[in-house]
């Protein structure tokens, strides 16, 4: 950012913080299962990715962002057994309740190139973009299996005490965005449509995972409110996910709904703090061959701080940081717990002013 008059401020480069932490990437449906919810408390959809300036436009040309994501959460019996359903622990003719606790923690690098065009589209601006991960995932579910064992025989009695952990190194899936975004005034637009190629580092019978196992498409809607002039920001962006039949566990997670949202102050040119937030809803039932857990709607809401410095690169080019975090409360059907996530993204620097060239008249 410039700024011009005092306490004025000129917008350089959007720079969301990244679907927030990434503006496709927004992305960043790569997290690991531990994270996310449906099929076995997971889903495509990774909620923050979208935060602060999310559909101001860009500058044209190629950008880079990436993310330092970590997370560490937690859930009770009900995600528990659907996970030990999910990896074969509990067989089809036992009926099974869990008195268990799950947990996770897991760390990922994401990196994000992506392209801005100069020419409009549609009286927009298009960008397009790919997000890919690596990481580690840790997961553990420690807990009673009490329940019914259906034979030949009749009905047996069962009880047993799980003590699992698993870990993976790997390559998340790969998730293509494109977005067109509009500016008038103050009024930020932007649609959206991305989803996931299933390619990342997945296998049903393990407890954690970096892919998923399955191919979405989402899409939706964000707006940004800005007032260059007293550096006011409020951005919110909505989608709903629509996933396809994880051919290894025929298992169909239901219809997403996300919302992420993001508000903050710029305190000078460079710096602004602020809050990010999400609400995450399964709408519809999962469904399939494969499922054993019945419905299954999942929720959770977060809420936490979050901080942006820009910095001057030359020129040509701009870096910008930030950090925030999330605190979860009201989960259900998922794991929740804490999230944060630290961004760096490296863009085009916005143009100089033209210089505007004043004609003397000398008298003789």
């Amino acid at each position: 950012m410039t700024k011009g008059k005092p306490g004025h401020f000129r917008c350089r480069t959007a720079v969301w913080p990244l679907r927030a932490a990434v503006p496709f990437v927004i992305a960043m449906l790569a997290l690991p299962q531990a994270a996310r919810a449906d099929e076995g408390g997971v889903s495509f959809w990774v909620p923050g990715l979208f935060g602060s300036l999310a559909a101001v436009p860009q500058q044209p040309g190629w950008s880079l962002a990436t993310i330092d994501y970590h997370t560490t959460v937690s859930a009770g019996g009900d995600v528990a057994r659907a996970r030990e359903i999910q990896v074969g622990r509990i067989p089809i003719n036992l009926s099974a309740t869990l008195t268990a606790q799950l947990n996770a923690t897991a760390d990922l690098l994401f990196a994000i190139p992506a392209y801005t065009f100069a020419s409009p589209v549609l009286g927009g601006q298009a960008q397009v973009s790919m997000l890919g991960a690596f990481g580690r995932s840790v997961v553990s579910v420690n807990g009673l299996v009490t329940g019914t064992l259906t034979t030949p025989l009749g009905d047996i009695p069962f009880s047993r005490f799980d003590s699992l952990q698993d870990s993976v190194w790997g390559f998340g899936d790969l998730y293509p965005m494109a977005t067109l975004r509009w500016n008038a005034g103050v009024n930020n637009y932007m649609i959206f449509i991305d989803g996931d190629i299933p390619v990342g580092a997945y296998n049903p019978n393990r407890l954690a995972n970096i892919g998923i196992g399955h191919g979405a498409i989402d899409g939706g809607f964000g707006y940004t409110y800005f007032d260059p002039t007293k550096g006011h920001e409020f951005s919110a962006v909505a989608g709903l996910t629509y996933n396809f039949t994880n051919p290894d566990t025929q298992y169909k997670n239901g219809i997403d709904f996300h919302l992420d949202w993001g508000a903050s102050q710029f305190l000078t040119k460079q710096l602004l703090v602020g809050l990010v937030g999400y609400v995450y809803q399964e709408l519809g039932c999962d469904s399939g061959s494969g499922d054993r857990v019945g419905c299954f709607k999942s929720r959770v809401i977060g809420i936490g701080p979050q901080a942006g410095f820009i910095l001057p690169l030359g020129k040509d080019w701009q870096g910008y940081f930030n950090v925030k975090g999330y605190g979860e409360f009201d989960g259900k059907n998922r794991p929740d717990g804490v999230n944060v996530w630290l961004t760096f993204q490296i863009s085009p620097a916005a143009a100089p002013p033209p210089v505007t060239q004043t004609s003397q008249m000398f008298r003789k």
